[in-house]
């Protein structure tokens, strides 16, 4: 099995949309005013959608973005800040071995930058293999 896609909810379409975009995803379906697609710039794995809804978006999830090193995390960090965008958190070590920074889009979800190398998919306390 592959995980294919994430959909999360949405308040305002185009706000969405050009969050997303500014973020660095590339957009590959458009479809005003409810839905649209989104894939990283290498065009490799699960992509993200949004699709509009009534309210805000339910609490207690994180979409996160994995950067290959800390270095092209902070210098993503920092290019945002420049285009304007507000961070809950800048990037900062934390102690299970990630490097993360938070912000939210335009429908309050949360969303984490990190880089966490190794400890992505394999920190110290993964569950063994059978």
């Amino acid at each position: 099995m592959l995980l294919n896609q994430i959909t999360i909810p949405c308040t305002d379409y185009g706000a969405s949309v050009d969050f997303y975009t500014r973020l660095g995803l590339t957009q590959i379906v458009d479809a005003p005013p409810r839905y649209a697609r989104f894939e990283s710039p290498t065009g490799e794995g699960a992509t993200l959608s949004i699709h509009e809804t009534e309210g805000p978006a339910p609490p207690g999830f994180v979409i996160y973005f994995d950067h290959a090193t800390a270095e092209e995390l902070d210098s993503h960090v920092e290019e945002l800040l420049e285009r304007g965008f507000e961070f809950k958190s800048m990037p900062t070590d934390r102690s299970w071995g990630w490097r993360e920074a938070r912000l939210v889009d335009p429908a309050d979800n949360e969303i984490c930058l990190m880089h966490a190398g190794r400890n992505r998919r394999f920190p110290d306390w993964r569950i063994a293999s059978k």
